[in-house]
């Protein structure tokens, strides 16, 4: 129950800093993210989020997540690691990003 409270938290997270920035700025700075909070150190996570300006119950959460991760072990970040790389080596991802950055360009020439 509490790691599914948790999910709907960290996505509710990510949806406000998605709303905060760009696509082209939320993209890395999830990725970013993700991959320190994966790692399970608190003060390495606090430093990353503090990049991104992130508020106390921002930090707070993802502190929580991080917590979670850590109790899981091993197995379950490198689930993640492969569930991840999977959404974001699909044909439907890749293609968006090409699309995004073709958009980008055009609109600057």
């Amino acid at each position: 129950m509490m790691k599914g409270a948790l999910l709907v938290l960290a996505l509710m997270v990510t949806r406000e800093l998605i709303f905060e920035t760009s696509e082209a700025e939320a993209c890395p700075a999830f990725y970013t993210v993700f991959g320190v909070l994966s790692l399970g150190n608190k003060e390495l996570l606090n430093v990353m989020l503090d990049q991104f300006n992130a508020t106390d119950e921002e930090k707070a959460a993802l502190g929580k997540i991080q917590d979670c991760f850590n109790e899981a072990g091993f197995e379950v970040k490198f689930l993640d690691m492969l569930l991840m790389s999977s959404i974001t080596l699909s044909k439907d991802c890749i293609e968006h990003s090409v699309s995004s950055v073709s958009s980008v360009v055009n609109s600057i020439l």
